[in-house]
């Protein structure tokens, strides 16, 4: 099952599968009923109504967007090579305790088609396409859609400190058109795409897996959990396994596809 968010001439709706949901159901909603129930219970929610609209970042606005970093080998070694304070990136990818970090508000995010923006500040700046949970208040993965974590990658690397301003600006985060609805046995091995056009032309490709993760997806839902409650549920974006080369960096124009799995995302950045 699918769930999509639709800007309709009536207002915001949520749908499954095609159909629309019963005006006034909520992504919170939702995430209150627990994993073993959530498809029967949307089910009773589904009207005859097919869909039409707009599509949306599958996310309400008080929801919130945190992140993973540094969970894939390729995406340490690269923190490594761009950092003046190396050795961190080395040590968090061994550690028990994964690093987390808070990424967009629901009302920030950009949803399919969307503008994504670059900080001017930076000269370095890369999308970066990464397995998003969806997770229900009691802290159990019920499905997960396609993100774009866009960073700034010589922010970051001039300290690691200036995180929060490397990856939280407007436009840094992007969902992608659905939320497909499974648990994590079904995420274990899911294909990750990127692809980037600037003017016409494909300028960079790459692919991964989710099966290169260091960490569990359990286990990185278990600790955005700890001494943190989500009433409505959270996203929680995995890390990337796709870095461009250190001579990439995105410019106005340029078109970003990201697919993981079944569930795709397309954005441009914004001049």
């Amino acid at each position: 099952m699918h769930l999509s968010k639709l800007r309709t001439s009536g207002g915001d709706r949520w749908a499954a599968d095609h159909q629309f949901l019963a005006k006034g159901v909520t992504l919170g909603q939702l995430l209150k009923i627990s994993a073993g129930e959530l498809e029967a219970a949307i089910r009773t929610f589904q009207t005859d109504e097919m869909v039409s609209g707009a599509p949306m970042a599958p996310i309400d606005a008080q929801h919130e967007v945190w992140a993973c970093g540094v969970t894939y080998l390729r995406s340490r070694n690269a923190r490594m090579a761009e950092s003046t304070e190396a050795s961190i990136y080395d040590r968090v990818y061994s550690a028990v305790r994964p690093e987390l970090f808070f990424k967009a508000p629901g009302w920030r995010v950009i949803g399919p088609d969307g503008l994504i923006q670059i900080r001017s500040d930076s000269k370095w700046n890369v999308p970066e396409p990464e397995l998003a949970l969806v997770i229900n208040s009691a802290g159990e993965i019920v499905g997960y859609t396609a993100a774009n974590d866009v960073s700034s990658r010589d922010i970051e690397g001039e300290n690691p400190l200036y995180l929060p301003q490397a990856k939280s600006y407007d436009g840094a985060c992007a969902l992608g058109q659905t939320i497909h609805l499974v648990g994590a046995d079904g995420m274990r091995d899911l294909p990750i795409h990127l692809s980037v056009e600037r003017t016409g032309s494909q300028i960079f490709t790459g692919v991964t897996s989710t099966a290169q993760l260091k960490r569990t997806l359990e286990e990185l839902a278990k600790y955005l959990f700890l001494a943190l409650n989500h009433p409505q549920g959270a996203l929680l974006l995995t890390g990337t396994g796709i870095v461009p080369p250190d001579t990439f960096s995105l410019v106005a124009g340029d078109r970003v596809s990201i697919q993981v799995g079944d569930v795709v995302l397309g954005n441009t950045v914004a001049d």
